[in-house]
């Protein structure tokens, strides 16, 4: 398995190579991405509700391919969408469509009270509000649901990052996930690799999501 540290920037890099260069469609990368985190948190146990936390972004997109995977395997799902539909776009809008046409349970722009029933009754915490694009402080009113989604006390599975954690130097922009799992995707991201970040990130599991070996033989380790 790829094994390198990457930058935000060499995230974007990968994306785009693997599919201008090699013809491997975003929604592709994306399912890929949902699935294995699915998967992921079905080793782990899943014994209730799974309330899924989507923000607008392709994080968000991740967070509909989970939601859809682990109705497949018969969880109970909650996707919890904050923005507004017409905000979502490329591979994260084909991917609420299909959520949509799948009949899951879906609330958009829940408010604070909403969310804190809903993680009330759950068992686990899909966070797919940020990804590793993520640069400065993270904005109200997502910062108070960050807040109440620790609050919780549930265990969380963050998806590629947790959201509010740089990905480049692992320091907390503000509000951020503390997760119990991540799952990242490709191979850790920078910030992993400092301390500071461990009480975020909880315990890491890389995924490989698809993008061709050749692609990533491109990439050397960091500060080679």
């Amino acid at each position: 398995m790829f094994t390198h540290y990457l930058t935000r920037a060499q995230v974007r890099d990968i994306d785009r190579r693997a599919s201008e260069e090699f013809g491997v469609p975003g929604v592709v990368l994306m399912e890929n991405a949902g699935r294995g985190a699915a998967e992921f948190l079905l080793s782990l146990g899943v014994n209730g509700p799974v309330v899924i936390c989507c923000g607008k972004g392709n994080n968000g997109g991740d967070g509909f391919v989970v939601a859809r995977h682990l109705d497949n395997h018969g969880a109970l799902v909650r996707v919890l969408l904050f923005a507004r539909p017409e905000e979502l776009t490329g591979d994260a809008a084909v991917n609420y469509r299909i959520l949509q046409r799948s009949g899951l349970p879906l609330r958009v722009q829940p408010d604070l009270a909403e969310l804190e029933g809903e993680l009330a009754a759950a068992a686990w915490v899909v966070d797919a509000l940020f990804g590793t694009g993520l640069s400065g402080a993270v904005r109200p009113p997502l910062d108070r649901i960050i807040a109440a989604v620790n609050a919780s006390g549930k265990p969380v599975l963050a998806i590629d990052i947790p959201s509010g954690l740089d990905c480049d130097t692992g320091l907390s922009l503000g509000a951020t996930i503390r997760a119990t799992h991540t799952i990242t995707f490709v191979a850790p991201k920078a910030g992993f690799a400092n301390p500071a970040a461990q009480e975020w990130l909880g315990q890491v599991q890389v995924a490989d999501i698809g993008a061709p070996r050749s692609l990533l033989n491109r990439f050397t380790p960091m500060g080679k």
